[in-house]
């Protein structure tokens, strides 16, 4: 690569966001601009703070640094390899888990929602004791309600056992093995009954026919994690048949679900799906409370 003669990581990443833009490619994983991510690149493969300031710019590499910065980017950019995969790492706000391609990268609205909206969807006077985050992949999210209800037990549910391996990890990294328990389950099908006061999830959502015109980054992820069926509803489906009985009288169901609002809306028309606003306007996590739940006749 022409880049190895590039002296500062300034120029090193004036270089990369170039190429960026010519090998067309896929941001949304890790940033949504290429300049911070290939900045992100550079400071974790140099082992600088990702919070350095400008003047890190000027760092000069040496001979051993522009090889491993060589290498990094000749992977993200000829091979399309997501920046998370590289680093083995991917954030949620603060939390830092470890990722690799046995696990969807983690990014989810929830890290917005969870703090303020969701929680005012839940009666006052009554504490959260129970949770559950339905296709967890690498624990993140079953992490964040931990935080976010730190009196609460959380369950995390997961088919594939590559990622509850991930998830494990995670959960042991933030300390909170004793409070989220794993099961290796598709949906409730063998998980113990008790009620929840919150059924989370963002699972596969992907129409199986839009999978192919994927970009190569996204096509790095587990098929399992993305593929939702013909119509991408098949585990959206089984997740709200099977919440009916596992929520308690004021329970909710929090949805994820990208690009099926108006598919979302059409398929569930009884249970009036009311849609969480976003900042970014996307609004593509729905609320559906126990009580509508219960007598939908899906």
């Amino acid at each position: 690569m022409a880049a190895t003669k590039l002296p500062t990581l300034g120029d090193w990443l004036n270089w990369a966001v170039r190429q960026y833009t010519r090998h067309k490619l896929a941001l949304g994983q890790v940033a949504t601009s290429a300049h911070d991510e290939a900045l992100y690149l550079l400071l974790h493969t140099l082992h600088l703070p990702l919070d350095s300031k400008p003047a890190v710019l000027r760092h000069k590499l040496t001979e051993e640094e522009t090889t491993r910065v060589t290498e990094i980017f000749r992977r993200r950019i000829k091979e399309h390899v997501p920046a998370a995969y590289l680093t083995h790492e991917a954030f949620l706000g603060e939390l830092r888990f470890f990722v690799d391609e046995r696990v969807i990268i983690p990014r989810s609205y929830f890290l917005e929602l969870l703090p303020e909206q969701i929680p005012h969807w839940l009666p006052a006077n009554k504490p959260v004791k129970r949770v559950v985050d339905i296709c967890t992949g690498s624990g993140c999210l079953a992490v964040l309600l931990a935080h976010q209800f730190p009196e609460a037990k959380v369950d995390a549910i997961e088919l594939s056992p590559e990622a509850l391996t991930v998830a494990k990890f995670n959960i042991a990294e933030h300390g909170l093995l004793k409070r989220i328990k794993l099961h290796r389950s598709d949906v409730f099908d063998v998980v113990p009954r008790v009620k929840y006061d919150v059924i989370l999830s963002n699972p596969p959502y992907v129409p199986t026919r839009e999978l192919r015109g994927l970009p190569a980054e996204f096509k790095n992820e587990p098929l399992m994690a993305l593929d939702g069926g013909s119509d991408g509803l098949d585990i959206i489906r089984k997740i709200l048949r099977q919440s009916r009985d596992r929520l308690q009288p004021h329970g909710i169901v929090v949805l994820e679900v990208g690009g099926l609002r108006a598919a979302m809306d059409q398929a569930f028309p009884e249970l009036d799906l009311h849609w969480l606003h976003t900042e970014d306007g996307e609004d593509c996590v729905c609320l559906i409370s126990a009580a509508r739940l219960v007598k939908w006749p899906g």
